[in-house]
């Protein structure tokens, strides 16, 4: 080896180490996820002339919640069902979907004491999701004829090694998950206390 190129080794060294350094620090892309519908369902058709989407709930987008923190906000998605399940086949009535609550809830995990961490994976956060939905028939005159009420409720644990976008996959799976049992329980009642008005 000459002198020059013992020179240039240490350098050449150096600068594969910093590339093999920023190539580990290049952040993992966004996961992108599938727009929650509901589509494929058979509709709901109402005896009413219009269905009406109130939104009660108000995110505090602060700890202990973090559905604000989710690709697909379950406020969103609970609009999409009013939209997509929903269909008004009447000329007078309006059905009124006012969403109550819709909150993800992060609880932190008390962590095992003693050498049993050593070999498995401590499960650190508990996701609770809630979804309440009530469904009212109005007349003209703006009195309520009928109504129907529906919570769904999930949860699910992440455990202490999960990357940020493990966790965006699971939030979703949670959203997804919730707003399903939602769709049965609200076609449930519907047909249950709104059945006068079933078409």
């Amino acid at each position: 080896m000459t002198l020059s190129m013992t020179r240039r080794f240490p350098a050449l060294i150096g600068l594969a180490l910093l590339a093999a350094l920023s190539a580990c620090a290049t952040p993992e892309p966004e996961p992108t996820f599938p727009e929650i519908t509901f589509t494929h369902e058979p509709k709901i058709r109402l005896d009413v002339a219009k269905v009406e989407f109130v939104q009660k709930y108000v995110p505090p987008q602060r700890s202990p919640n973090v559905e604000h923190l989710f690709a697909q906000l379950p406020s969103a998605v609970v609009r999409r069902w009013a939209e997509e399940r929903i269909e008004p086949m009447g000329i007078t009535r309006v059905a009124r979907v006012t969403l109550v609550d819709a909150s993800v809830i992060e609880v932190p995990l008390a962590k095992k004491e003693g050498l049993k961490d050593l070999f498995w994976k401590e499960q650190t956060e508990r996701y609770d999701a809630t979804l309440e939905v009530r469904i009212e028939i109005i007349d003209a005159n703006g009195k309520q004829l009928a109504f129907a009420r529906s919570v769904a409720k999930r949860s699910q644990t992440v455990d202490e090694d999960v990357s940020p976008n493990e966790r965006q996959q699971i939030w979703f799976e949670l959203t997804e998950a919730v707003t399903k049992d939602l769709d049965t329980e609200l076609e449930r009642v519907i047909r249950k206390y709104l059945a006068e008005y079933v078409r």
